[in-house]
């Protein structure tokens, strides 16, 4: 069974996650542009980073046979600074045209302000105009109104629900989500969030239809096998394969590809690997003998990497 993990921070990961997934069996992720845990300062600092989701960090995942993706968007949290905000707005466009990236996001409310509302309005126009999907951060506090709001505005600003991704959800919002034609991401935590066990429950309850998981593995307490881990025990518990690789693989897919950029012929052949390239003139490899393969191979599964 092959994975994507359609919501994962991989800036903030190691490249030995990189090798560990690629063993697990994750083919794709998608890393969308979202706080680093500080304020930033300057726009450019926001230039660094989002060059660097569509630079280096492709490079790096390509090292390791996973394709990488991205989405583009100004955080719910960094919206608060208007001054900031206003700057990045116009950088935006930028970068929404460049290879791998896939949508506008993650964008959405955290404390549900009016800078939040007013720039969660913007970047919707802005994907509504550029034809572009969006891929929405719920809150963590007030999820169930703050999920409900950011479907509300979403319509309001033109955009189709089926081409709009809900990320975070929980047993309080699915059916909402569901009901009202919207995919509905489940984010993986270890212990907040949406755990593994709770998750075999919801697919249990309510099949596959436009349901789909992440690890959403950043800085913090995260595990980027989440989605391997989590389709482990979905098959345990007797959840049909069928459901399982549609919300572990095949619905992420299908959400994503609707914007013509992720598409599963580019992973699906074998990649040949060539630990020699660099870019930029920089490296994974710190100085150890490099791998070339001679044929592209894919990597083997280590199924003791999906055991707690």
């Amino acid at each position: 069974m092959l994975f994507i993990d359609p919501h994962i921070h991989m800036s903030a990961r190691t490249t030995d996650d990189y090798e560990r997934m690629a063993a697990a069996g994750i083919v794709a992720v998608i890393e969308p542009a979202f706080w680093l845990g500080q304020p930033r300062t300057s726009v450019g600092t926001f230039v660094d980073y989002l060059s660097s989701l569509v630079g280096w960090e492709r490079f790096r995942a390509s090292q390791f046979g996973i394709r990488h993706y991205c989405t583009i968007g100004l955080n719910s949290k960094e919206a608060n600074n208007e001054a900031l905000a206003e700057q990045v707005m116009d950088i935006l466009p930028l970068y929404l045209g460049k290879e791998g990236v896939v949508a506008v996001g993650e964008i959405g409310y955290d404390d549900q302000t009016e800078a939040e509302d007013k720039y969660y309005r913007a970047q919707l126009a802005l994907a509504r105009d550029l034809g572009m999907l969006v891929q929405v951060h719920t809150p963590h506090r007030d999820k169930k109104r703050g999920t409900t709001r950011s479907m509300d505005v979403a319509l309001e600003m033109g955009m189709e629900p089926g081409r709009v991704i809900i990320d975070h959800n929980n047993e309080e919002t699915v059916r909402e989500v569901l009901d009202r034609g919207f995919w509905a991401a489940f984010t993986l935590y270890p212990q907040t969030k949406m755990g593994n066990e709770r998750m075999v429950e919801i697919a249990r309850r309510y099949g596959a239809h436009h349901i789909f998981i992440d690890s959403s593995a950043d800085w913090g307490k995260s595990d980027p096998l989440a989605v391997p881990k989590t389709a482990r025990l979905m098959l345990e518990r007797g959840i049909p394969r069928a459901d399982v690789e549609a919300i572990c693989y095949r619905n992420a897919l299908v959400a994503f590809g609707q914007g013509g950029r992720f598409k599963e012929e580019d992973w699906l052949e074998p990649q040949r690997r060539d630990e020699r390239l660099l870019f930029e003139g920089n490296s994974v490899l710190r100085g150890q003998e490099p791998r070339v393969d001679e044929l592209p191979v894919i990597p083997e599964r280590d199924e003791r990497l999906l055991i707690e």
